[in-house]
């Protein structure tokens, strides 16, 4: 697996994984599958401990991307950002493969085709290691959608959005009411709560910061998506 050092948020699909470290931990950004997906490998620097954000496909490159020398990070937890099924194709066979406990919000974890271990909930929090991540309930996309946040102790945090916010707007939903409620839990639960230099990786395409968004806040919500 090629992984390149010089991150920018962006990744080809089928091409080689980007790698940002952090002096806490390291996160790998890779596209897998037919969709573009993004799947996130965040490492520990002190316990080698790892957390995979979306097995959601290619299986071998996700592999791949662990690695298979005996110092390869130690994968502890796959996190399913949310229930479609773009987002889940590889989690039977990583997890299977690693004996990694799997983990989704109690909305969406049954539409899961493994039994999660992992039920977390709004403000819950889930280990990197000796890291935190924090969740953060968006409903809207799906009932069960989620984001993940780390605050790095010494720069910026950094936030896993899944597919309930990108660069240009929130996540599909199937009826206004839908849409009010992913408006508002990413208007109150993320924009109200977090730094312009906040740093985000979506579930599909390249990142952005909330700094960038967020002048386009009010031009979401009177459009309707």
């Amino acid at each position: 697996m090629d992984v390149v050092d010089e991150y920018t948020g962006h990744v080809d699909a089928g091409g080689a994984a980007a790698r940002r470290t952090l002096d806490e931990l390291t996160i790998t950004k890779l596209s897998v599958g037919p969709m573009d997906n993004n799947a996130y490998l965040l490492v520990c620097r002190q316990t080698n401990d790892a957390v995979l954000i979306d097995a959601a496909n290619d299986p071998e490159r996700l592999s791949d991307l662990l690695g298979h020398d005996a110092d390869r990070p130690q994968l502890r937890t796959i996190v399913t950002t949310h229930r479609h099924g773009d987002h889940w194709q590889a989690l039977g066979a990583v997890a299977g493969a690693t004996g990694a406990k799997t983990a989704a919000h109690p909305l969406d974890a049954p539409e899961l085709p493994v039994p999660c271990d992992l039920l977390p909930e709004h403000g819950d929090t889930l280990k990197v290691g000796a890291c935190v991540l924090e969740v953060i309930h968006l409903r809207g996309h799906t009932p069960g959608s989620i984001a993940l946040l780390y605050r790095d102790p010494a720069g910026h945090p950094h936030l896993f959005t899944g597919d309930s916010l990108f660069p240009g707007g929130v996540g599909k939903t199937w009826s206004p009411e839908d849409f009010v409620s992913l408006i508002d839990d990413v208007s109150a639960r993320i924009f109200d709560m977090l730094p312009d230099d906040t740093w985000f990786y979506p579930g599909h395409g390249d990142d952005s910061t909330l700094g960038a968004e967020r002048p386009k806040l009010a031009e979401w919500r009177e459009r309707g998506y």
